[in-house]
C-alpha cells in the first residue's frame, strides 16, 4: 500500500486513486465503520480536549521559502523549528466556551493538500525520504516537505492544519483539513469524495455547537465559522481518470466535475461559509508520471515537452470552474469566491524554469530509471534502489505526481499574491493573518 500511496494524487487509474476506486464497491460498509470511528474520535476530542490541545506548538518558523520571506514568521506544525521556541497554546478557561480564533481555515481536496489524512485512515507508515526537506521525517504528506496549504497557513501566521481523521497529535483550534489523497470531486468514485468531506465538516460544526450548548469546551466557537477561510483544491483525479477516452468525451465529462465543486460550495455556504479560495487544477500534461506513459512518438508534446491533450483538458476544466465561481460570486450574497489559476502558475514553473532556478523541470526527484523522467509506475519513491536527487537540487516533481517543498513554495507565493486570481485579490485581503507571536 505504501507504493500505491506514493503514486497517488494525480493518477486516476493507479496509486491512491486506483486503490480508492477499487474500494468503492465496499463504500457503504466502509462508511459505516469509518463513521463510527470518526464519531468516536471527534466526540472524544470535543468532549475531553481543551479548546486548544496542550503542547501544540506555536512559534516562529525558520524557513527560506518564497512565502516566508514575503510574510511574517509563521507557526510550525507540532514541532520545534530550528532556532524557535515552541510556546504551549492556552486552553479555554471556562467550560461552555471556545477561545476566539484569530484565523480559521477549512480545507477540502486530494493529495495536493492532504497533510496526513490518507495514511491515518489506512494505517500506512510512510518511509523516508518523504518529509526530508522541511520536517526531517515523514508526516503523511506526499512530498519531501510542505504542500501549498501549509504555506497558506504560514502566511496567515497559524499552525499547519491537522487532518480530520488523525486521532493523535491533532489541534483543531485553527480549523480542519478534510483533504484525502486520491479523493475526487465526483461522488461514488472514492470513499472520501468531496461530498463526504463536506458532510464531515457539517458533522464537525454541529459537534462544536452541541458541546458549547451542553456547557462543554470546543476547539472552535460556532460563531466564528462565518469568518473562516474555506479552501478547495480538487478535480485532478477526476480528470486524469478519464484521459484514456477520446478528447471529445473528456470534454463532455468536465462540466459534471465542476458541478460537484459548485454544489459543495453552495452546501458550505448554507452551513455558514462565506470566504472561498478555490484552486483550479495544474499542468497535468507536465507531470513525469504522465509523460512516462509509453507513446508512439512525440507528436502530442508541446514546445516545453508536456502532453498537449492533458494540458488542454486541464485548461478547459479551469475555464469551467472559473465561470462557476463567477456565477457563485453573484449568487451567494455577502460572500467572497476567489478562483486561483493553478494551471498558469504550475505551467510557468516549466515554461520559465530557468527563471525559477530549476534545471530539469520534467524530472522526478525521487523515482527510478534516470533521465528523461526518472519515473517507473511499478516502483515507489520509498524503494531501496530509488534514484533520488540531492537535497539541494531544485526540482518541481517529488515523486512523479506531487511537488517538492521548493516547488510548492513557489506555487504558493504566486497563488497568494493575487496576480493569478479572479478577482485579483491577495489572500491576506480575504482573511487577516493572526498577530505574530514574535517579540
Amino acid at each position: 500500500m505504501a507504493s500505491a500511496l506514493n503514486g497517488g494524487g494525480g493518477n486516476g487509474g493507479g496509486g491512491v486513486g486506483g486503490a480508492m476506486k477499487n474500494m468503492s464497491l465496499l463504500r457503504f460498509q466502509y462508511y459505516c465503520v469509518l463513521g463510527a470511528v470518526a464519531g468516536a474520535v471527534i466526540f472524544a476530542t470535543l468532549r475531553y480536549m481543551p479548546a486548544a490541545a496542550a503542547g501544540a506548538g506555536t512559534g516562529a518558523l525558520s524557513t527560506s521559502s518564497a512565502v516566508a520571506t514575503a510574510a511574517a514568521p509563521a507557526v510550525s506544525e507540532h514541532r520545534k523549528s530550528k532556532g524557535a521556541v515552541v510556546q504551549p497554546r492556552k486552553a479555554a478557561a471556562v467550560k461552555g466556551e471556545a477561545k476566539a480564533a484569530e484565523v480559521l481555515v477549512f480545507n477540502f481536496g486530494d493529495s495536493n493538500s492532504d497533510t496526513g489524512g490518507a495514511v491515518a485512515i489506512m494505517g500506512i507508515r510512510i518511509a523516508p525520504p518523504e518529509g526530508r526537506a522541511f520536517f526531517g521525517h515523514p508526516t503523511g504528506r506526499l512530498s519531501d516537505g510542505r504542500v501549498v496549504l501549509d504555506f497558506i497557513c504560514e502566511t496567515l501566521n497559524t499552525h499547519h492544519l491537522s487532518p480530520y481523521m488523525k486521532p493523535l497529535g491533532s489541534d483543531y483550534s485553527n480549523g480542519v483539513n478534510f483533504a484525502i489523497a486520491g479523493a475526487t470531486a465526483t461522488p461514488g468514485d472514492t470513499p472520501f469524495s468531496l461530498d463526504v468531506q463536506v458532510d464531515q465538516f457539517i458533522f464537525y460544526r454541529e459537534r462544536c455547537n452541541d458541546s458549547i450548548t451542553r456547557g462543554e469546551s470546543a476547539p472552535v466557537d460556532p460563531k466564528d465559522f462565518h469568518k473562516a477561510l474555506f479552501t478547495l483544491d480538487i478535480g485532478q483525479n477526476d480528470i486524469t481518470s478519464i484521459m484514456y477516452l477520446p478528447y471529445d468525451q473528456v470534454l463532455a465529462k468536465l462540466p459534471h466535475f465542476v458541478a460537484e465543486i459548485r454544489r459543495a460550495i453552495q452546501t458550505l455556504h448554507k452551513n455558514g461559509a462565506r470566504k472561498f479560495w478555490v484552486h483550479g487544477t495544474g499542468a497535468l500534461g507536465c507531470l513525469p508520471a504522465k509523460l512516462a506513459i509509453p507513446r508512439d512518438n512525440d507528436g502530442g508534446l508541446d514546445e516545453h515537452g508536456c502532453l498537449t491533450k492533458f494540458n488542454n483538458a486541464a485548461k478547459k476544466f479551469n475555464e469551467l470552474l472559473s465561470e462557476a465561481c463567477d456565477d457563485l460570486r453573484w449568487q451567494l450574497k455577502k460572500s467572497s469566491v476567489v478562483f486561483v489559476d493553478m494551471f498558469a502558475i504550475k505551467y510557468d514553473l516549466v515554461a520559465n524554469h530557468t527563471k525559477h532556478g530549476i534545471e530539469k523541470p520534467l524530472m522526478t526527484c525521487c523515482g527510478h530509471g534516470g533521465p528523461p523522467y526518472n519515473y517507473d509506475p511499478k516502483r515507489s519513491c520509498m524503494g531501496v534502489d530509488k534514484d533520488t536527487c540531492k537535497p539541494d537540487d531544485k526540482l518541481i516533481s517529488w515523486d512523479g505526481v506531487h511537488f517538492t517543498d521548493a516547488a510548492n513554495s513557489l506555487v504558493a507565493s504566486m497563488a497568494i499574491s493575487g496576480e493569478y486570481s479572479i478577482p485579483r485579490m491577495k489572500l491576506t485581503s480575504l482573511i487577516k493573518p493572526a498577530k505574530s507571536t514574535d517579540s
